[in-house]
């Protein structure tokens, strides 16, 4: 898969120098990866969750940081739409996530 943005994860590893590792392996394994469907981001990612509209959220380092990406699978790319810790995930709304 073709991340799109990565810079965003150099950035915000900057800010919070504990998600660095999880989101280079994060970052490792969607690149690696060729997936379909969510079964298949599911082989390398238990945890992910769908929320609709091509939307996925990953939990990174136990949960203590959220990603979401929009999965296009036909292109094989992942655009990063939001990195930030559980609590600022928590301020969004399940209908805000639909519009990140």
């Amino acid at each position: 898969m073709r991340v799109v943005t990565p810079k965003r994860l150099k950035e915000f590893s900057k800010k919070h120098p504990l998600a660095k590792i999880p989101l280079l392996h994060w970052y490792l394994i969607t690149s690696n990866a060729s997936w379909e469907n969510l079964s298949d981001i599911r082989e390398d990612f238990n945890s992910v969750d769908y929320v609709g509209n091509q939307r996925y959220v990953f939990n990174i380092k136990g949960n203590d940081y959220r990603i979401i990406v929009i999965v296009i699978f036909v292109s094989k790319k992942v655009y990063i739409r939001f990195i930030g810790t559980h609590a600022e995930y928590d301020k969004i709304k399940s209908t805000m996530i639909k519009n990140i």
